[in-house]
C-alpha cells in the first residue's frame, strides 16, 4: 500500500454540510459515521486500539490554519501521564458516554438561549468532550483475513488470527476468499467470536490475492459473488458489508451493477474505494462512483479513498450524499484524523465557526510514544519490525523526521526504540523551548 497520493486535489470546507453524527448498518449503530479502513499489516488490535483512543492532545490550541507555540517541553512523565488518560478511556462505557454528550448538548442550547459561555469558552468545552469521550472513529475493522485459512485452522489459533479487546466494539471482521461455503463458514467462525460485522473483501489489488481469484479478482465474476453473497447471508446474523472497488479496469466498471447485488442478497451495507484494480492507489479517487452507487441502493453507502483531511470528508459527503466516510491510509500518517473531523462538525454546530487542532510536536511525541509503548505491552515477537515500518508513517510532519527513522531503524530492541524515540523529542523539545 503506497503511503502517498498522486496530486491530491485540495477541499475548502463546504458550507453547512458535515460528516453525519452516525449511521445504521442492520442493527449496529456506527457513531460518529466514519470508519477506520482495513489495511493488510495495519489494523491490527494494538492500531485499532490506538486510534480509537488518539484523541488527546495538548493543551495548546490550534486552528486549521495553524498553531501557537506549546508553553513547554513535555517530559517522559508527561508523557506517561498522557499514557495513562488513554488507558482511562477505555473504561468508560457507552452509557457513560451517551450521558455526557447529553449534558453536551444541554450545554450547548442553553448558551444558544442564555448567551452563556463566551465562543472562546465554548470552543475549549467543544474540545474537552471529544478529547474525553470520543475519538471520532465510529467503527474500526481488522486486517483482512483468509477464510480458507480461518475456516480450517484450530480453534486455537483462530484467536491468533482475529485478536479484539472489548474496548474495541463496535468492530468488523473482513474476510477475504472465493469459495462461497468456505466463505460461509469462515463468516460464522467471526460471529461465534463475538464480531460486531463481518465484511466481504473485493478491492484487495494484491497479486497473490487476485491469482486465487480473492479480493478485486472477483469483480470480474458477478455470479460467483452473488453466490458468495447468498452463502454468507444465509449463515450468519450479524450485519454483513462488502467493501470493493469501481471495477477491474475502466473498461469494466461493474459498481452500480454489485451495488444493488448487495442489496438484493441482503446485505447491510457497501464500501467503494472509488478506484479500479488496475489503478491500485494511483491517480485519483473517482468519487463520482460513490454518488451513483448511493443513488442506485438504499443499504448505507461508505465512501472511500483521498480522505486526507476534515475538508476532504465533509466535500465527499457533500458530492456524492454518501452515509459514511472511511478512512484507510491518512490515519496511520494523522492518527487524529477522526477528531479532527468530529471537532469540526461539534465547534460547527456549536459557534457557526468550525475549526480543528493540528498535533503539535508535542502531540506528536505522545503519539509515537504510546503506540511503540502499547507494542511493548502487548509483547508482540514482531513488535521490532512494526516500530520500523510505522516509524516512515509516524515522523511524516516531524521536524528532522528523517534522523529520528534513522535512529529507529538502527535499534536493534523494542526498548531501544522507545529509548530513542525519548531522547530525539526530549533534545528537540527542549531546544524548541529555548526559542
Amino acid at each position: 500500500m503506497r503511503k502517498n497520493w498522486d496530486n491530491p486535489l485540495p477541499h475548502a470546507m463546504p458550507e453547512d454540510v458535515f460528516v453525519p453524527s452516525q449511521v445504521q448498518i442492520g442493527s449496529v449503530r456506527v457513531a460518529p459515521a466514519t470508519v477506520l479502513a482495513p489495511m493488510a499489516g495495519v489494523t491490527d488490535t494494538v492500531f485499532r486500539r490506538f486510534i480509537r483512543n488518539a484523541s488527546v492532545f495538548s493543551r495548546t490550541r490550534c486552528s486549521s490554519g495553524g498553531c501557537s507555540k506549546a508553553p513547554e517541553s513535555a517530559s517522559s512523565a508527561q508523557i506517561k501521564a498522557h499514557e495513562r488518560d488513554f488507558g482511562a478511556l477505555e473504561h468508560r462505557s457507552t452509557a457513560q458516554i451517551e450521558a455526557s454528550q447529553r449534558d453536551f448538548e444541554a450545554l450547548k442550547a442553553a448558551s444558544r438561549a442564555q448567551n452563556g459561555p463566551s465562543e472562546r469558552d465554548f470552543e475549549a468545552q467543544v474540545a474537552a468532550e471529544i478529547s474525553n469521550f470520543q475519538s471520532g472513529c465510529g467503527l474500526i475493522m481488522t486486517e483482512f483475513t483468509s477464510a480458507d485459512g480461518l475456516a480450517r485452522c484450530r480453534e486455537s489459533r483462530r484467536k491468533r488470527y482475529l485478536t479484539f479487546y472489548e474496548d474495541e466494539h463496535p468492530i468488523s471482521a473482513q474476510l477475504f476468499g472465493s469459495d462461497p461455503n468456505v466463505v460461509a463458514d469462515a463468516a460464522l467462525v467471526v460471529e461465534d467470536l463475538g464480531f460486531d460485522l463481518v465484511d466481504l473483501n473485493l478491492g484487495c489489488p494484491a497479486k497473490r490475492v487476485v491469482k486465487c481469484n480473492g479480493g478485486s479478482g472477483l469483480l470480474r465474476d458477478l455470479p460467483q459473488i452473488q453466490r458468495i453473497f447468498e452463502a454468507v447471508r444465509a449463515a450468519v446474523k450479524i450485519p454483513f458489508t462488502v467493501k470493493f472497488r469501481i471495477g477491474w479496469s475502466d473498461a469494466e466498471i461493474v459498481c452500480v451493477e454489485l451495488a444493488r447485488l448487495a442489496e438484493n442478497c441482503g446485505l447491510n451495507g457497501v464500501a467503494l474505494h472509488a478506484r479500479t484494480r488496475e489503478q491500485g492507489y494511483s491517480g485519483n479517487a473517482r468519487w463520482e462512483y460513490i454518488g451513483a452507487v448511493k443513488d442506485a441502493i438504499k443499504i448505507p453507502v461508505l465512501g472511500n479513498g483521498d480522505i486526507r483531511t476534515p475538508e476532504d470528508a465533509a466535500t465527499m459527503i457533500a458530492q456524492t450524499g454518501c452515509d459514511a466516510v472511511m478512512i484507510g491510509r491518512t490515519a496511520p500518517s494523522n492518527p487524529w484524523i477522526f477528531r479532527q473531523i468530529a471537532e469540526y462538525t461539534a465547534s460547527k454546530q456549536a459557534t457557526g465557526v468550525g475549526t480543528y487542532t493540528q498535533p503539535t510536536e508535542e502531540d506528536r511525541y505522545q503519539m509515537i510514544h504510546t503506540y511503540f509503548a502499547m507494542l511493548i505491552e502487548e509483547e508482540l515477537p514482531e513488535a521490532v519490525g512494526k516500530m520500523k515500518q510505522f516509524a516512515s508513517w509516524f515522523t511524516h510532519g516531524v521536524t528532522n523526521g528523517s534522523h529520528l527513522r534513522k535512529a529507529v531503524y538502527e535499534a536493534k530492541s523494542a526498548s531501544e526504540v522507545l529509548d530513542r524515540v525519548d531522547e530525539f523529542f526530549e533534545k528537540h523539545l527542549a531546544a524548541e523551548a529555548i526559542f
